[in-house]
């Protein structure tokens, strides 16, 4: 990794932990920040909020998305997921999901825990032969 990726890479890790210094985890415990960097190189920041009916929380992932959509944003180039443990965290099935709708097979997903420990995967190894809009192209609408 050039100099310059990987203080891009440190930039992106460290907007995840300020937005994991923002979570919302009474329940759990588990804060989890998350940094998307889009295609226009701007950062959207999201972190999980829990609820007490625990299906209507919002994961960090979908939480930034949502923030990246709302300012304009339209791709996602790469993300960077902080969890609190030692071990880097991944997003849900569920958020791999919503990052597939946001990117493709090649966008870059970073996991980190706070421990310092990293792993950086594509969106295609974390989600082999994702179902994604393209596959709707041909649909009939009603």
């Amino acid at each position: 990794m050039h100099d310059a990726q990987a203080r891009d890479l440190d930039d992106l890790f460290n907007q995840a932990a300020l937005a994991q210094t923002r979570a919302y985890a009474p329940y759990s415990g588990f804060p989890v920040g998350a940094a998307i960097r889009d295609v226009a190189g701007q950062t959207h920041l999201g972190c999980n909020v829990e609820n007490a009916a625990y299906p209507s929380g919002t994961c960090a992932e979908q939480s930034a998305i949502s923030a990246m959509i709302a300012a304009g944003g339209t791709r996602i180039a790469a993300i960077a997921v902080l969890g609190p443990g030692e071990e880097p965290v991944t997003p849900c099935g569920a958020c791999r999901q919503r990052l597939r709708e946001f990117g493709d097979a090649t966008t870059v997903v970073h996991a980190g825990a706070r421990g310092g420990a990293r792993r950086s995967f594509t969106l295609g190894e974390l989600l082999p032969e994702a179902f994604g809009p393209a596959l709707l192209a041909g649909a009939v609408k009603t």
